[in-house]
């Protein structure tokens, strides 16, 4: 028997089963309230769905995810649809696999129904086809279909009309910082200029965003950029690790890594086993 969960008190979109679909972005987060329950499922009642293509899990990666759950317990709800006196598994067949290795009885669920479900998918696709959205919103859009939908970065393609490098390169924005999310949103910033912030430091992007938005930077002026910046950090570490030549001969020969830094020398090993050969060679 289904159960309302308790001492959930975040909001309810905080709770969608994946860490890339943010509420403050979801396109459909009003709709999706509207249309899902938040509960908690005895396992036994949930089932996969056996039309899904068969996945992979390996025991070891099953085992990690049973301890991790046994220590935290389940972090994000699994996404099932109401199939006759079951619930059919959406999203989430490894948590619910790795529970029942963990010896749990009880899961937290999302469910829709399937009417819901494909409801939401349509509202969700017609919702990437609206000229007013933004492209962090898109990019929820899109790692909503993927990851609550179980549709491929092929099929998503296919229902907006985009190629899958596309849709996959613009999902990639949402491993941007909070800040440059959020200024994406407040300041509708194109997807290209944002591009090179996904792999820059915290500290350039927060550095660079005022200069993007009053000055409105193209892609290829933030590269160059974050190039610069790169190039002054290299000198000024070089200035900063005057024993260079050093290190590099005594890492040669003791085959460790080695730091000098004023008057101490460092040696580290990997391993215990690295850490007793490198004591030989003293």
């Amino acid at each position: 028997m289904a159960r309302k969960a308790m001492g959930l008190g975040r909001g309810f979109e905080s709770l969608i089963p994946t860490d890339l679909v943010e509420e403050a972005f979801d396109p459909t987060s009003q709709e999706d309230a509207k249309m899902s329950q938040l509960v908690e499922l005895d396992l036994d009642e949930v089932v996969r769905d056996e039309e899904q293509p068969r996945k992979n899990f390996t025991k070891e990666s099953l085992e990690e995810l049973a301890a991790s759950i046994k220590e935290h317990g389940v972090m994000s709800p699994i996404m099932v649809v109401k199939v006759g006196d079951k619930y059919q598994i959406v999203a989430g067949e490894r948590r619910w696999r790795a529970s029942k290795l963990a010896g749990l009885t009880k899961i937290p669920a999302i469910v829709r129904t399937m009417d819901a479900q494909n409801k939401l998918e349509l509202a969700l696709i017609e919702n990437m086809q609206r000229v007013d959205l933004n492209a962090i919103e898109i990019a929820t859009g899109y790692a909503k279909l993927k990851n609550q939908f179980n549709l491929s970065n092929e099929e998503i393609a296919k229902r907006v009309g985009k190629s899958a490098g596309s849709i996959v390169n613009t999902m990639r924005l949402l491993k941007l910082p909070e800040e440059a999310k959020k200024a994406m949103q407040e300041h509708n910033l194109m997807e290209g200029p944002m591009r090179p912030l996904i792999s820059a430091d915290p500290e350039i992007v927060h550095e660079i965003l005022p200069k993007m938005i009053e000055e409105g930077w193209s892609a290829r002026r933030v590269e160059r950029y974050i190039a610069d910046h790169k190039k002054k950090s290299a000198v000024v570490a070089t200035k900063n690790v005057p024993y260079m030549k050093e290190e590099a001969k005594l890492c040669k020969k003791y085959d460790a890594e080695v730091r000098v830094r004023g008057r101490s020398v460092t040696f580290s090993a990997k391993n215990d086993e690295e850490f007793r050969a490198l004591l030989e060679k003293f």
